[in-house]
């Protein structure tokens, strides 16, 4: 019987912990092959988009699908999953809190893989809803961080998210570029980073533009990025404007551009010294959604949570 779980449940059920878990899990079934995953495909409405995201997890026995609908009036998300087994399905989960928290722990999954020996310092610029994840997934996934320096063109948000996250606010854009892991999550179209602000050693996780005209990178951050990487290469082709651009100005090569998964599962040492600046360029995918969606369901089985359908 499936089972049906909120956005309480989820809230409820899931830690940055939980979430770092799942989704570096899916990394390692991403590079040993068992899982498949399409790139979002986008619908458009009068008002908005639809978009749609499937994936199977062999390992799982799991198939599951995103879906969301971006509108004025908001944006609801919902994970289908169905087992391959059984050929049941097994859970609706509204999946906006999911969603944030899968893409807060894939930064989580890039700094414990790529961030620089000793790291201690993250910067963030932006201070939305995904914002917050980022922070928790990456306190989590680098408990020797001790300081967080955040930046975002609304005082009061800066406030309230510097309130919550205990973070410090900054002046200016460059402030929490000049740490060792920095993050952008924002809806900016233009650079908000610039490759002339990083340190060297800088990891910089990217998470905030995935329209091909969109970017919060600069061409210099590329130019000086010793390894780039991405979740999927197929995806950032169609939707990553940090990546599409600078390659289509010559800066940057699809063939010099990873995936994650390499580096999580061996394949790839990623940081090759201390003094290299790293990129992930992350845009979601519907594995993690997939990989996080089966420990919600678990965790509320075990529960009792959620009401059966």
């Amino acid at each position: 019987m499936p089972l049906y779980l909120t956005e309480a449940n989820i809230d409820s059920l899931l830690t940055p912990a939980d979430a770092l878990e799942a989704v570096e899990g899916c990394f390692r079934r991403l590079a040993a092959g068992e899982v498949e995953n399409l790139p979002r495909r986008r619908l458009r409405l009068e008002d908005g988009v639809f978009a749609v995201m499937p994936s199977v997890d062999r390992e799982l026995g799991l198939a599951g699908v995103k879906a969301y609908a971006w509108l004025p009036s908001g944006t609801p998300f919902v994970v289908v999953l169905f087992d391959t087994e059984s050929a049941e399905l097994v859970g609706v989960i509204e999946a906006d809190k999911l969603g944030q928290l899968r893409t807060g722990a894939a930064s989580g999954v890039a700094a414990k893989f790529l961030a620089r020996e000793g790291a201690s310092t993250l910067g963030v610029l932006g201070c939305g809803w995904q914002a917050r994840s980022q922070v928790a997934c990456i306190r989590e996934a680098l408990p020797g961080i001790e300081r967080v320096v955040a930046y975002c063109r609304t005082p009061e948000s800066l406030a309230e998210f510097c309130d919550e996250m205990h973070a410090e606010p900054a002046e200016s854009h460059r402030d929490p570029a000049v740490c060792d892991v920095v993050v952008t999550v924002t809806t900016s179209k233009d650079p908000v980073l610039r490759g002339e602000w990083l340190r060297p050693g800088a990891l910089v996780c990217a998470v905030g533009a995935n329209e091909p005209r969109a970017r919060e990178l600069d061409n210099v951050v590329l130019e000086r990025a010793a390894f780039v990487c991405c979740d999927s290469r197929e995806q950032a082709r169609l939707e990553s404007g940090d990546l599409i651009e600078p390659v289509e100005a010559g800066v940057l090569d699809w063939l010099e551009v990873h995936e994650l998964q390499e580096v999580v599962g061996g394949e790839l040492e990623g940081r090759q010294s201390d003094d290299d600046i790293v990129l992930f360029k992350s845009n979601g995918i519907a594995a993690w959604d997939v990989a996080i969606g089966a420990v919600a369901l678990e965790k509320a089985r075990k529960k009792k949570v959620g009401k059966k359908l």
